[in-house]
């Protein structure tokens, strides 16, 4: 029953969040795949009266199904493309999960007598929801899973966290569409000069390593790692730095299968977390929420002294923050907004950011554990 429960919920939400139609293009505006594909499992679930808390499925989630979403997204960063980039909006880009990672940890510091502090983060348990929000805004879904394992997050406060997280990120990407729209503006307000455009992304031409074989590669990789190592944070590094070897030293590396298998598996991936959820359990936190509109603005005043520092065009701000905190979809169309032709470049920093989440999460599981224990 589970296994079909999370077959009926990853087809359902992968062919809604393609369907045409405008209520539905409007439904996963505001509702993004990964919070439906979790919220059908534990309806279903409620519904019926089952209980797959204790199902075999979540050690095959954790010991499977995560290991070869790693290995896929990570396969699909060429450093190549990254370099057409440049250093300047890469950097901006860096400053700004360099903050995200970072803030919680000095915010607890300085403010550990608050009742934010003692008793919402660390009474209440919410600090375990930080490293899922570090990993959702740098590096997405895959990396917003592996840290909520890392850390071992309860499902009630991570069902909250991806509630409050959904509704920052819609927020924050309408006022980046704005915000992008005024770069000129800025430019002149912060006098900067630079006009440098990026060199074009070439994309793959000629024939490509076929998806199977790809396929099989990866689950190799996955299987090797699974017998030499048992400890799940060796696993996820090992494989992450396997999956970027496969994607720039195989040639003619199928990145476009490998980047959209990423995306089906998280699909998966949350839909088995979703059979876990109960609804009794959730709880909405105005002081967290409060914390993490603080956290999030900071980051982009952050991103804006960085690009003052180094005299880059402000756009890459809005594009790095949407690269940062919006992913793989909403970064190229915010960047449309103010020049078509750094799309590609844009993806390629999603790609990045997707990449890089799970060790800045890493870092700040590290250092809040310092604090709280």
């Amino acid at each position: 029953m589970p296994w079909l429960i999370t077959c009926f919920t990853v087809v359902c939400v992968y062919f809604l969040d393609r369907w045409e139609h405008k209520w539905v293009k409007s439904l996963f505006d505001w509702v993004p795949a990964i919070l439906l594909s979790y919220i059908i499992p534990a309806v279903i679930s409620y519904v019926f009266g089952f209980d797959f808390s204790q199902s075999t499925i979540h050690g095959l989630s954790r010991d499977f199904f995560i290991p070869l979403t790693i290995v896929a997204v990570m396969a699909s960063l060429s450093l190549h493309q990254l370099k057409s980039i440049g250093y300047k909006p890469i950097v901006v880009f860096l400053a700004g999960s360099f903050f995200i990672a970072l803030f919680p940890v000095v915010f607890i510091h300085l403010f550990n007598k608050t009742d934010l502090v003692s008793i919402t983060l660390s009474a209440n348990g919410f600090w375990k929801g930080v490293p899922p929000i570090v990993g959702s805004w740098i590096g997405g879904s895959t990396s917003q899973l592996v840290l909520k394992e890392l850390v071992n997050c309860p499902e009630n406060i991570f069902l909250s966290v991806l509630i409050m997280d959904n509704i920052l990120v819609n927020v924050w990407t309408i006022l980046m569409f704005q915000t992008i729209k005024k770069s000129n503006t800025l430019n002149k307000y912060c006098r900067i000069s630079d006009q440098e455009i990026p060199e074009r992304i070439d994309t793959q031409l000629g024939k490509l390593l076929s998806p199977w074989l790809s396929l099989m590669v990866m689950l190799f990789a996955v299987f090797v790692i699974d017998i030499a190592l048992n400890a799940f944070v060796a696993k996820v590094v090992a494989l992450s730095f396997i999956g970027l070897a496969l994607g720039n030293f195989i040639p003619k590396w199928n990145f476009r299968f490998t980047l959209k298998l990423g995306g089906i598996l998280i699909l998966v991936v949350m839909s088995i977390l979703g059979l876990k959820l109960r609804f009794d359990m959730f709880g909405f936190d105005m002081a967290f929420f409060g914390f993490l509109l603080i956290w999030l603005s900071g980051h982009f005043i952050f991103m804006i002294l960085v690009a003052k520092l180094l005299n880059v065009n402000m756009a890459w701000v809005p594009i790095a923050s949407m690269a940062n905190v919006g992913g793989i979809a909403t970064a190229p169309a915010v960047t449309a907004a103010y020049r078509g032709s750094w799309m590609p470049h844009a993806i390629i920093l999603a790609i990045l950011s997707m990449a890089t989440g799970t060790f800045w999460g890493m870092i700040t599981i590290y250092l809040l554990q310092q604090f709280m224990g």
